[in-house]
């Protein structure tokens, strides 16, 4: 009754404000979800809500996927939006009518399943201001109106200076970027590709080399004039997932794009590439061309086949510190044949070094962070992933850097207790992520009485955590009780439904939780249902992931109607009875909640990497 009472006062102490004073400083701070739940108190508050919203000039509406009704209340009906960020999973290409307008500097379409390539130039006609654009759609088999209507929005958008887009839905080499020859705006400063082919991309390269040379070139596929303001193409971020890297490739981009800033390349190769078409020490010599380069990430994918850098080894590691010394960011995967030395190299070579991350490095061990911070006092980012190598004597030194804010060692089976006590000293850390380390209920106690403002925690496949240990993690009295807002604790057979009463009771800042392949039944869910109820601080649960969940019964399904679960954006519920045997029931949910995307896939938490399989109708 007291809380109760304590709401009615604020609510009444908010309609008391002047509406100018209400709308400056109240409403226009709230994200847009809570304006929309705040519209719905009374009729003053819906009235002060339509007048904020015209002043927003920023919308982010990518943490949940609107259909066109919604879209339409929300940015329907007004113009001035300079920026938009948008998860387009339940929009088409009429949908997309109200929102774009000629004020739009920023563009973001997320997930974009059921929009063709006719959104490119529909983009191109209304959007002449635009700076930056991001899209992500999926692949439709037609190279001919990808390329036609692609070449028709760049030449509608003049001033673009970003340009990220990703076809999703098909693996390298068979997709829409058969051949690049579209229009390039010369005030590119960073472009972003997924997925093209090596070849393309040396052509293209050629292609802005002869336009720097002759301020425009015209050939029989292409058209790519420089700024008029500049008589060279300045392009600054690079990034680009092919179906090969090779010394070739390195060559042709180094020789033409000098003035990178940063060179993001992922490779997913079908097979292990030849020796003549595959990158060698030699090509990371290349980079020494790249005077100003701040950020290289080199990646070879096991996505298609267990394959490896092999013809890179440590005198190419060498190679590369020698000449990138003023590297900020370095990111390796795949490099099969490089040790402790290499990797060595470059920890002590780039003195400027604040992000690091290896991956599957086979050979990378303690050794090569022997007294790192003597050197690298300054990281603030370090992700060593599948490194079976790696113990808990590179996390000690490696929480010598005070500043440290991010470390990733999923799958460093090694990890163990005896270094959660240097962890919990890091008070900048924000981001731990111990999936599959063998740690145990004591050393989540060592953790949970630390300093660390912890806000994601990973302990998937630490299978020797226990309900216990989830308990000590909320009520061991340190910072991270306070600051945890996602929680995984996937693949943990231990964890039961007395963890998820923990969480639901004491976790008042979370709000993101994956349990998927838990042994949890109906109570967890009442009880997550339920945790505003009994604790009114809780802030609300936006993504829950319990795929696999075979403890569940479809009985369940009632915890999800109105009015439990009002903040719910994602539910993953894939191979459990709530998606097999529920069905009726999860459209008539779905048509109450339009706001709720419902996964029956297997997708990570967001559909970030499944939502090109959403494609048709319900479920999604």
């Amino acid at each position: 009754m007291e809380q109760k009472k304590q709401k009615e006062e604020r609510r009444m102490g908010l309609e008391r404000l002047p509406s100018s004073l209400l709308i400056e400083e109240v409403l226009l701070k709230l994200e847009i979800e809570t304006l929309c739940s705040v519209s719905c108190v009374n009729k003053a508050m819906s009235f002060s809500v339509s007048q904020a919203l015209p002043l927003l000039s920023s919308i982010n509406l990518s943490a949940f996927s609107p259909d066109a009704q919604i879209l339409n209340s929300i940015v329907g009906g007004y113009r001035g939006l300079h920026s938009l960020t948008l998860n387009c999973l339940h929009l088409d290409n009429l949908s997309l009518g109200v929102i774009l307008d000629t004020h739009l500097q920023e563009l973001n379409l997320l997930s974009c399943s059921l929009l063709s390539y006719q959104v490119f130039t529909s983009i191109g006609e209304a959007c002449p201001n635009l700076r930056v654009l991001v899209l992500e759609l999926v692949d439709q088999c037609s190279t001919e109106a990808f390329k036609t209507n692609l070449d028709q929005m760049l030449n509608g958008c003049l001033c673009l200076e970003s340009f990220s887009l990703k076809i999703r839905g098909r693996d390298v080499g068979a997709n829409a970027f058969q051949s690049i020859d579209f229009f390039l705006p010369s005030a590119l400063k960073s472009m972003k590709l997924q997925s093209v082919l090596e070849q393309d991309v040396i052509r293209l390269m050629d292609k802005i080399r002869v336009g720097a040379d002759r301020n425009s070139v015209q050939t029989s596929h292409v058209s790519i004039p420089v700024s008029p303001l500049s008589s060279v193409f300045t392009l600054q971020r690079l990034s680009l997932v092919l179906d090969a890297i090779s010394d070739e490739l390195i060559m042709a981009i180094s020789g033409n794009l000098p003035t990178l800033v940063e060179l993001d390349l992922e490779d997913r190769p079908v097979k292990q590439p030849l020796p003549n078409h595959d990158l060698t020490n030699t090509g990371l010599q290349y980079l020494a061309s790249f005077h100003h380069l701040m950020g290289l990430s080199l990646i070879r994918s096991r996505h298609n086949q267990q394959v490896s850098f092999k013809r890179v080894n440590d005198m190419g590691m060498f190679l590369l510190s020698e000449v990138c010394k003023g590297l900020e960011s370095v990111r390796l995967c795949g490099f099969s044949k490089v040790s402790d030395a290499g990797y060595a190299s470059i920890l002590h070579s780039c003195l400027k070094l604040k992000k690091f991350e290896a991956r599957n490095a086979f050979f990378l061990s303690d050794l090569a962070f022997l007294d790192v911070t003597e050197f690298q006092c300054s990281l603030v980012e370090v992700k060593l992933l599948s490194c079976s190598l790696i113990t808990s004597e590179t996390v000690k030194q490696l929480t010598r850097s005070r500043v440290l804010e991010v470390l990733d060692l999923c799958g460093c089976r090694s990890i163990a207790d005896s270094c959660l006590g240097s962890i919990s000293s890091l008070r900048s850390l924000s981001m731990l992520n111990l999936a599959g380390a063998d740690i145990t209920d004591y050393g989540l106690s060592v953790l949970a009485q630390g300093i660390p403002s912890i806000t994601h925690l990973c302990l998937r496949h630490c299978e020797r955590v226990t309900d216990e240990g989830i308990s000590f993690l909320f009520h061991g009295g340190g910072t991270i009780r306070k600051t945890l807002s996602a929680l995984d604790l996937g693949h943990m057979p231990r964890i039961s439904d007395k963890a998820v009463f923990t969480i639901a009771m004491a976790g008042t800042e979370i709000t993101e939780l994956c349990l998927r392949h838990c042994s949890v039944t109906d109570v967890s869910l009442d009880c997550l249902a339920m945790r505003k109820t009994f604790r009114d601080e809780c802030k609300l649960l936006r993504r829950l992931d319990l795929l696999n969940c075979t403890g569940l019964s479809v009985n369940s399904l009632r915890f999800l109607k109105r009015p439990s679960f009002p903040g719910l954006h994602w539910l993953g519920i894939g191979g459990t009875p709530l998606a097999s045997k529920g069905y009726h029931t999860l459209s008539k949910i779905h048509s109450q909640r339009p706001w709720l995307t419902i996964c029956l896939e297997g997708c990570e938490m967001g559909c970030y990497d499944g939502w090109q399989f959403h494609r048709a109708g319900y479920p999604q």
